[in-house]
């Protein structure tokens, strides 16, 4: 079992370092004859919403790279690289670092990603890209608060990890967990993906002005923020409604694919033919 551990708020933030310690005792309590490894590689700063960009890798082919050490987990090699989170993840999947991993995690992210944030997030980012490569991979968040409790966030997704091994490659969880102690969450449900937006408005919000020839847009957060807004119109089962009710969501995502939907099939047979004969007007 070897792991690849990264995240989008940096290499130092408090929720590597739980999630760190937490897969460091997972690794000592690994059964007799059960080898397990993991490997950190994650920005050396914050890349919150990158979702799965890596930067202009032609004009700067060269990434920057420190080796650190998290107290507590002293024994996961741990490196800080100068790039976003989707090039960390791909980094480390090629094998860069170390070892070549079958699972990556990413996380404890500082604040929900649910609803529409999951297209955003650097934390989903990276397993999505983790994913493109064949691994299997796990996004952990943790509803934002005063007190963040990175500790239950760490030992839920503890639990998946097993699971997360034993399925097929390319298998992807979104994990979000409400900030309570383990003692309070009330459990763990399958949950779906609601429409919460990070974005909800911009720009003027009343009055029709019209914009000048420069300045600043105000935006206005929707749902889907750190701390997460009014979800009253979210279902019982979608994963907002779900954290605010106390219960860990945890949702199966699929990276990018073809579309292969047979109602698809007229208007790519248009397309094609549209294409074509503009090629052999050209000739």
């Amino acid at each position: 079992m070897r792991l690849l551990l990264t995240n989008d708020d940096g290499v130092l933030a408090p929720g590597m370092a739980v999630l760190a310690r937490s897969v460091a005792r997972w690794i000592e309590e690994a059964p007799h004859g059960e080898e397990r490894r993991a490997l950190i590689v994650a920005p050396d700063r914050n890349y919150s919403g990158m979702s799965s960009a890596v930067g202009d890798v032609f004009e700067r082919p060269t990434v920057k790279y420190r080796r650190h050490v998290i107290t507590g987990a002293e024994s996961i090699p741990t490196y800080g690289l100068e790039a976003p989170p989707a090039l960390c993840a791909i980094l480390g999947a090629l094998g860069s670092f170390d070892f070549q991993p079958d699972v990556i995690v990413s996380g404890i992210n500082a604040g929900a990603n649910v609803g529409r944030s999951v297209l955003h997030s650097g934390t989903i980012g990276a397993v999505l890209t983790g994913a493109q490569l064949g691994l299997s991979g796990l996004a952990v968040s943790v509803q934002w608060g005063e007190d963040v409790h990175y500790d239950t966030a760490a030992a839920v997704a503890i639990e998946v990890l097993d699971e997360l091994f034993r399925a097929p490659s390319r298998t992807l969880l979104n994990l979000n967990v409400p900030n309570v102690t383990m003692g309070e969450l009330l459990g763990v449900k399958r949950g779906r993906i609601s429409m919460a937006g990070l974005i909800k408005a911009a720009g003027p919000m009343a009055g029709g002005e019209a914009l000048s020839d420069e300045g600043e847009m105000p935006l206005r957060l929707g749902a889907a923020t750190p701390q997460l807004g009014d979800v009253s119109d979210e279902d019982a089962d979608e994963d907002g409604a779900l954290l605010v009710a106390g219960y860990a969501s945890l949702t199966p995502l699929r990276g990018p694919h073809e579309d292969d939907d047979p109602a698809l099939s007229e208007l790519m047979h248009k397309a094609i033919d549209a294409i074509t004969r503009q090629i052999e007007k050209a000739h």
